[in-house]
C-alpha cells in the first residue's frame, strides 16, 4: 500500500520517511532510515521523546537565568533578556510568601492583599501547593515577621529573595514533569506515529513560555484528554477537560469538536458520557474554592469581563492605530467582549459545517485545533505563553515540520516583539505609536491562519491529510460477487 509513493507499514511510521524536511536533514547522517534498521532495545520513540522534552524545557529554564540570578529584580532586564516570568511576582504579591490559601475571606489576609489571584483554581491550587513545598524546603521559617513588614517591601529582603528563587525553582521542576507527561501523551495518541509529538517535545515555544505562567498545566490535560480520546475512554476525557476548564478555561472548547465527530459517527452515548464527566470534574475541582471564599472565585469571572483590549490582539492594534481614546466608548470592554464573541460564535458555525460536511470524519486534534485558534485570533488579548495552548493540538493536527516552523518562527518573532515592546525598545524616536509592535501581531496571526488554511484542507481534502490511512475501497454488490470500485 503506498501514500504518496511511500510505502505504508503497519509499524512505526519514521519522519525521516514520511516528513520532507526530516529526510533532507537526515541526509547529513545517512539517509532516511533503512527498511532493515534495527530498534535499540531501550530507546523507544516514546523514551526518545521524553529526553528530548527533558533537554528542550532544560534550554527553557536556562534561558531565564538572567532574571534568576537577580531574582527578577532589574526592571529591564526581564524585557531586554526576554525572562519575564509572573512566578516571582504573584509570589509575593498573592500572599503566598505568607502561605494565604488563595480564596480566604479573612478580612486581615484581604486588608494585606487586595488583589486576588485572577486565574482559574487550578493554577490557584498549584501556586499554593508549589508555595507550601517551597516554604517546606527552605526549613519551614516563622512567617510573623513578615507580618510587621509592608507587602511591598517583602521582596527586598535576601531572606525573601532566595525563597522566591526557590519558588520558581520548584514550580519549574513541577512543570518540566508536567511537558514531559504531556508528551506521553501525545506519543501515545496514534501508536503508528508517535514521532508526531516532536513538535511539542523539541518546540522552541515551549522553552521560551513554559515557565511565564502556569498554562502548561492546561495544556497538558488537553494533551491527556486526545490520548484517553484515542483509547476510547469517553468518561476519563471529559474529566480531563473538565480539569482543565477549571485551570484555563479554554479546554471547554474542545467540547465543540467532540460534539461534530459524534454526530458524523452517531455515538450520541460517547458525547454526554464527555459532556457530564467534564461538568461533574469541573464542579469538584472548583468547589473548594467557591466554599471557602465564593466572591475570590469570582475575580477571575469579573476580571476577565471587564478587561479592555490588550496585549497581542487585533483590537488592540485598531485601538491604538484608530486613536479610541477620542471615542471611550467605542472600544469598551462591553463592545469588545460583544464582537470578540460575535466573530467566534461565526467562526465555530464555520467549523462546524466544515467538519460535517467533510468526506471523512475528522480527526480530535484538527477540530480542536481549528475550534481554538479562531478563539485566539479575536480573543481581546494574547500573551505571550498563550501559544502552548495551541501546541499539542497543532502537533497533531497538522505534523508536517515544514508548517511547524513557519507557525513557531511567527510565535516566536511575536515574543520577541512583545518584551521589547513593553521595554520600550520599540518606541519610535520622534514619538508616536509602536507600529513595529503591531507588525509583530499581524505577523503571528497570519502564522497561526497559515496553519489553520491547511488543517482545514485537510479536512476537507482527507487525502493531503499526512496521518490518514487510504480510504478503504469501496465495494459494490453486483449479483456473483463484490467488486472493489
Amino acid at each position: 500500500m503506498l501514500r504518496d509513493g511511500r510505502p505504508v507499514t503497519s509499524g512505526h511510521v519514521h519522519p525521516t520517511r514520511d516528513d520532507p524536511v526530516v529526510a533532507a536533514l537526515s541526509e547529513s547522517v545517512g539517509g532516511p532510515v533503512g527498511e532493515r534498521a534495527g530498534r535499540h532495545p531501550w530507546w523507544t520513540p516514546a523514551r526518545v521523546l521524553l529526553a528530548l522534552t527533558a533537554v528542550c524545557f532544560a534550554i527553557g529554564m536556562q534561558q531565564k537565568g538572567n532574571c534568576f540570578a537577580d531574582t527578577w529584580q532589574d526592571g529591564q532586564a526581564r524585557y531586554s533578556h526576554m525572562c519575564y516570568s509572573d512566578l516571582p511576582y504573584l509570589y509575593t504579591g498573592r500572599g503566598f510568601a505568607e502561605l494565604n490559601w488563595p480564596y480566604t475571606g479573612d478580612e486581615q489576609v484581604r486588608n494585606r492583599y487586595p488583589d486576588v489571584m485572577e486565574y482559574p483554581v487550578g493554577i490557584s491550587y498549584w501556586a499554593w501547593g508549589t508555595a507550601w513545598v517551597t516554604h517546606w524546603l527552605n526549613g519551614s521559617p516563622d512567617l510573623s515577621p513578615r507580618y510587621q513588614q509592608p507587602v511591598d517591601k517583602l521582596s527586598a529582603s535576601d531572606t525573601i529573595k532566595h525563597e522566591i528563587r526557590l519558588f520558581v525553582v520548584v514550580n519549574a521542576l513541577g512543570l518540566a514533569l508536567v511537558a514531559l507527561l504531556a508528551t506521553w501523551f501525545l506519543a501515545g495518541v496514534n501508536r503508528r506515529r508517535p514521532w508526531d509529538a516532536a513538535a511539542f517535545a523539541v518546540s522552541p515555544a515551549l522553552a521560551l513560555t513554559g515557565l511565564v505562567n502556569w498554562d502548561l498545566l492546561a495544556a497538558a490535560m488537553v494533551a491527556g484528554a486526545l490520548w484517553a480520546w484515542a483509547k476510547d475512554r469517553p468518561v476519563l476525557t471529559g474529566a480531563l477537560i473538565g480539569l482543565g476548564a477549571a485551570t484555563k478555561l479554554y479546554p471547554l472548547f474542545l467540547l465543540g469538536g467532540l460534539l461534530v465527530i459524534c454526530l458524523r459517527d452517531r455515538r450520541g452515548p460517547d458525547f454526554l458520557r464527555v459532556a457530564v464527566a467534564a461538568a461533574g470534574a469541573w464542579v469538584l475541582a472548583n468547589l473548594p474554592a467557591l466554599v471557602t471564599g465564593p466572591e475570590q472565585w469570582r475575580v477571575f469571572w469579573t476580571f476577565n469581563s471587564d478587561r479592555g483590549a490588550d496585549l497581542g490582539s487585533i483590537w488592540l492594534v485598531i485601538q491604538q492605530a484608530k486613536d479610541t481614546s477620542a471615542h471611550p466608548f467605542a472600544f469598551a470592554a462591553h463592545t469588545v467582549n460583544l464582537w470578540s464573541w460575535v466573530f467566534f460564535g461565526a467562526w465555530c458555525i464555520g467549523v462546524l459545517l466544515l467538519g460535517m460536511f467533510a468526506p471523512r470524519t475528522p480527526r480530535f486534534a484538527q477540530l480542536g485545533f481549528l475550534i481554538l485558534a479562531g478563539f485566539l485570533l479575536v480573543n481581546k488579548v494574547y500573551s505571550p505563553q498563550y501559544v502552548l495552548w495551541l501546541l499539542p493540538l497543532a502537533a497533531l493536527a497538522r505534523p508536517r515540520w515544514r508548517d511547524q516552523i513557519v507557525w513557531q518562527a511567527g510565535e516566536i518573532f511575536y515574543f520577541a516583539s512583545v518584551w521589547w515592546y513593553l521595554g520600550g525598545y520599540l518606541d519610535p524616536g520622534g514619538g508616536g505609536d509602536v507600529g513595529f509592535y503591531w507588525l509583530a501581531i499581524v505577523v503571528r496571526m497570519a502564522a497561526e491562519l497559515y496553519l489553520v488554511v491547511l488543517v482545514a484542507r485537510d479536512v476537507w481534502r482527507p487525502e493531503r491529510d499526512p496521518v490518514r490511512e487510504p480510504a478503504p475501497p469501496q465495494v459494490t454488490m453486483t449479483r456473483s460477487n463484490a467488486v472493489a470500485v
